[in-house]
């Protein structure tokens, strides 16, 4: 793959993206992690990734990076909170793993996969392109997606959805910085957890699922973005925002409207994929991994997934 610069954008772009300045500067001659030949991807016809926070410490790029290695498909979507321009803009950090990110989305393009960018919150800069494609990656506000057995669905990154976005934004940043401090204590407590011995606990997301307001507001917002796609007309709704990878159907008007979330890649490590013939499936891929490493020592010869990936704990922002 030829060189390519993120500051390709249209003219002026770079310094319409503020925080991103820096990262639109770098060079993406090619990966650091290079991509392992000879492995089979599973085919699949679309997948959904979001809030994968590229430009924090808590995004788990290798992860993701052996996720992209491993699966294709001839659409995807990324739906929002791609980048973390509101972290880039109070500390900039950006290594190698989340250069390889970008290149691999490229390469995925150029290879002839449909790429639909919607983005979301924290990566809202991009929304002034709307309309634009960026290195074949398209970027659009929303977007409807035809399933291979006849349903219509929409997709949305869902801070649209959230009461806390729209009304109190400034209460959206506090909770931001609450998020990263929970995310610091995640480290620290699987920090003791792996030196007894004990498998990954995800503090944060055992937090969301406890507290009885966090647990309200998710079951809020998925009625209410459900909702909203009833009163458009669809079949149902692909969002992310939340960090929480659900599947859940709701009654509007007397029909049935699918609610999915694709999840994260800062706790949970999810992607939800459309299969051939239409069904749909949340991958978690931490599972995923250790199911492939375990097959592999159990053949003779092969070398065994990548102990250390298997855990997606890291040091948050």
């Amino acid at each position: 793959m030829t060189d390519f610069m993120l500051s390709d954008l249209p003219e002026g772009a770079s310094e319409a993206l503020g925080p991103l300045g820096n990262v639109a500067s770098l060079p993406l001659a090619g990966p650091k992690i290079p991509e392992p030949e000879g492995r089979e991807r599973r085919k699949y016809r679309t997948i959904w990734i979001s809030d994968v926070h590229l430009g924090t410490k808590g995004c788990n790029a290798e992860m993701l990076i052996d996720f992209l290695d491993s699966v294709d498909s001839e659409v995807m979507y990324l739906v929002g909170d791609i980048i973390d321009g509101w972290r880039l803009k109070k500390k900039f950090y950006w290594p190698a793993a989340h250069n390889d990110i970008v290149w691999r989305l490229l390469k995925r393009a150029k290879r002839g996969t449909r790429i639909i960018y919607i983005p979301g919150n924290h990566d809202e800069m991009f929304r002034q392109f709307t309309g634009l494609n960026f290195g074949g990656i398209e970027i659009r506000r929303a977007a409807f997606h035809g399933t291979a057995d006849g349903r219509r669905l929409m997709v949305l990154h869902g801070d649209e959805f959230d009461a806390v976005m729209l009304s109190h934004r400034w209460l959206a940043f506090v909770g931001d910085w609450a998020y990263t401090t929970v995310m610091k204590l995640n480290v620290a407590v699987n920090g003791v957890r792996k030196a007894l011995g004990k498998p990954y606990w995800s503090l944060s997301k055992a937090a969301k699922h406890k507290v009885k307001n966090a647990v309200e507001f998710i079951g809020k917002y998925e009625e209410v973005v459900a909702r909203a796609a009833g009163e458009r007309g669809v079949d149902g709704v692909v969002c992310g925002h939340i960090h929480t990878a659900e599947f859940r159907t709701f009654i509007h008007n007397g029909r049935e409207i699918e609610y999915w979330n694709d999840g994260d890649w800062v706790e949970g490590c999810n992607a939800l994929v459309e299969h051939e013939d239409g069904s749909m499936e949340i991958l978690h891929w931490p599972d995923e991994m250790k199911r492939r490493a375990a097959s592999e020592t159990a053949e003779p010869g092969c070398e065994p997934a990548r102990a250390d990936l298997l855990d997606p704990a890291r040091e948050a922002a």
